[in-house]
C-alpha cells in the first residue's frame, strides 16, 4: 500500500504492508492502524493495481498494490 500527498502525511509514511481480504478489511485495518487517515480515506480515491476501485467487497490478491490518493489542486 502506498500514500501519497496528505495520505502520506495522516499516515505518517509513504507505505505499509498489510494481510488484508477485502478493501473493507484494508480500510478497517488502516483506520485501527493510523486513526488519522479515516477522514483522508473517505474523500480519497483508491487505486488498486492503477485502477480506481470503490467496493468495499473487492477482494485483494496476495501483491495487489493499492494506492491511496487525496484530493488535490495545482496548475
Amino acid at each position: 500500500m502506498r500514500f501519497w500527498a496528505g495520505a502520506r502525511a495522516a499516515a505518517g509514511q509513504d507505505q505499509v504492508d498489510l494481510p488484508v481480504a477485502t478493501l473493507g478489511d484494508l480500510r478497517t485495518q488502516l483506520q485501527a492502524w493510523r486513526p488519522a487517515l479515516a477522514p483522508v480515506l473517505e474523500v480519497s480515491s483508491l487505486l488498486l493495481d492503477g485502477l480506481n476501485v470503490r467496493d468495499d467487497d473487492v477482494v485483494l490478491a496476495p501483491g495487489s498494490r493499492i494506492e491511496v490518493l487525496p484530493p488535490f489542486a495545482g496548475g
